[in-house]
């Protein structure tokens, strides 16, 4: 049961990064290859884990 909450957890927070990526594209403030720091700030994660981030949600729109 704790395996399925973690990743419901992790599929939520992907869920919450990539809808927040998607609103910074939108938004035109930022070449998007520099959005790691948005998300650092946005979303208090350390420097790995924002770029981690950043790869998937790119790595997306190779799936689209």
């Amino acid at each position: 049961m704790k395996m399925n909450n973690e990743m419901n957890n992790e599929m939520n927070n992907e869920i919450k990064y990539f809808n927040y990526l998607n609103v910074l594209r939108e938004s035109g403030v930022t070449n998007m290859f520099g959005a790691a720091p948005y998300l650092q700030e946005q979303f208090k994660l350390d420097r790995k884990t924002a770029r981690d981030v950043l790869i998937a949600w790119m790595k997306s729109f190779e799936r689209a």
